[in-house]
């Protein structure tokens, strides 16, 4: 043969239009796909994942000054940095192994000091001397009741270790009702905006890997060779030009029809 097939080995155009024509007639199916994956996000988050809920409390630093060993501390109302610093003293301190071990004992839960550390966040209050330590578990009258005993052991053993330093409460922590994750409406949305994607990535990929001669278009820009003529569609066309073969569907859609 004189006219071969063009080489397009070499390069590989991607015909947008095509593409996009694509998913639009598929959208319902990417809408589809959406609904499903929301839904399995909903269920996941409703139904598989454990809730968890917080207790807090609040310890204000009721010094002026205290000594750890040689080192010497002064702290006032407007030296942020050094609040800070005490936070994190005291929080190294709640953290011990040694104290979350008595607050394990006195709450009497069924963790080790290490599973109750990873349930324990402290942080400075709006950048002030007032220590906020929250307690996160899956029961919220067992994060209120370890937050309360935090609030009754840290006092005695930060009194123990450094000099003149005590602390007072300022809230005590109550049981709160209302779970913290996970968020419903997060993992819902989220599974909306995979299930959109995840599909519409497919989709774009079989319309790319598709060679199928959709019209003439895609016969001139792969081949060298010219359009003759294009075949009518006589099945769908009232026209009378073609009104023998367009009856004689018609009859045998009838036939079948009947049959």
């Amino acid at each position: 043969m004189g006219k071969q097939e063009k080489n397009i080995k070499e390069y590989y155009t991607i015909d947008l239009m095509h593409v996009v024509k694509s998913l639009c007639r598929r959208i319902w199916l990417i809408a589809l796909c959406g609904l499903l994956a929301a839904a399995i996000g909903f269920s996941i988050s409703a139904f598989l994942i454990t809730p968890k809920y917080s207790s807090y409390i609040k310890l204000y630093v009721n010094n002026s000054s205290f000594s750890l060993g040689n080192t010497s501390f002064s702290i006032t109302s407007s030296e942020l940095t050094a609040a800070q610093s005490l936070v994190r003293t005291y929080g190294e301190i709640l953290d011990s192994r040694s104290t979350l071990d008595r607050v394990v004992k006195k709450a009497k839960v069924d963790y080790t000091w290490k599973q109750l550390s990873r349930m324990i966040a402290y942080e400075p209050s709006n950048d002030t001397e007032i220590m906020l330590v929250t307690v996160v578990c899956d029961d919220p009258y067992e994060a209120s009741k370890i937050a309360n005993t935090i609030a009754e052991i840290l006092p005695v053993r930060i009194s123990e270790i450094i000099d003149g330093a005590s602390m007072e409460v300022v809230d005590s922590a109550i049981p709160d009702i209302d779970k913290i994750s996970p968020s419903v409406t997060r993992y819902t949305a989220i599974g909306l905006i995979l299930g959109v994607f995840l599909s519409v990535i497919a989709l774009t990929v079989v319309a790319i890997m598709d060679d199928t001669v959709h019209d003439e278009e895609y016969v001139l820009r792969t081949y060298d060779y010219p359009i003759l003529g294009k075949v009518p569609n006589l099945l769908n066309v009232g026209n009378k030009s073609y009104g023998y073969y367009y009856q004689r569907h018609r009859r045998n859609e009838n036939g079948r029809k009947d049959g």
